[in-house]
């Protein structure tokens, strides 16, 4: 665990509300449907996939996941240009099964409160692998809480 020095980041996105136990599935149809518009309209990715959590509640989870990009672009009805925030986040890497993604959570709030630190409303992830053609073992996931000053 860190405390980092991050840049906003311009994304193309989905918010939606979903109950924890629905959103792999929504999430796999999201994504294919953010990087088909993409590829249309020829918006080159940034960087991994993302998902972030403007909550943490797993009956009403509300989560908004996207691709990084370059430039201010424009979405549509559906998909909306947004933004990660900028500034400090306190950070860990996480290798191991999205299903025990649990146990990293736990650390981090365990970190922010011996230090206590602030945290904004919301957190984020990074998708650095893909879970069709990675063992569930070796997936990596970037784990971000931004800090309030």
């Amino acid at each position: 665990m860190e405390i980092r020095e991050v840049k906003e980041q311009r994304t193309l996105a989905m918010r939606f509300t979903t109950p924890v136990s629905k959103l792999s599935a929504i999430m796999g149809q999201h994504y294919g449907e953010i990087a088909a518009f993409m590829q249309q309209k020829g918006i080159p990715f940034a960087g991994a996939p993302f998902a972030l959590y403007h909550n943490m509640d797993l009956e009403a989870l509300d989560v908004e996941i996207g691709f990084p990009v370059r430039k201010a672009v424009e979405g549509d009805d559906r998909i909306r240009a947004g933004t990660l925030p900028g500034g400090r986040v306190l950070y860990t890497l996480y290798t191991g099964p999205y299903s025990e993604i649990e146990k990293p959570y736990r650390e981090l709030m365990d970190y922010i409160q011996k230090h206590k630190l602030k945290t904004a409303s919301v957190s984020y992830e990074y998708y650095l692998n893909d879970p069709a053609t990675t063992p569930e073992k070796e997936l990596r996931t970037e784990i971000y809480f931004p800090l309030e000053d």
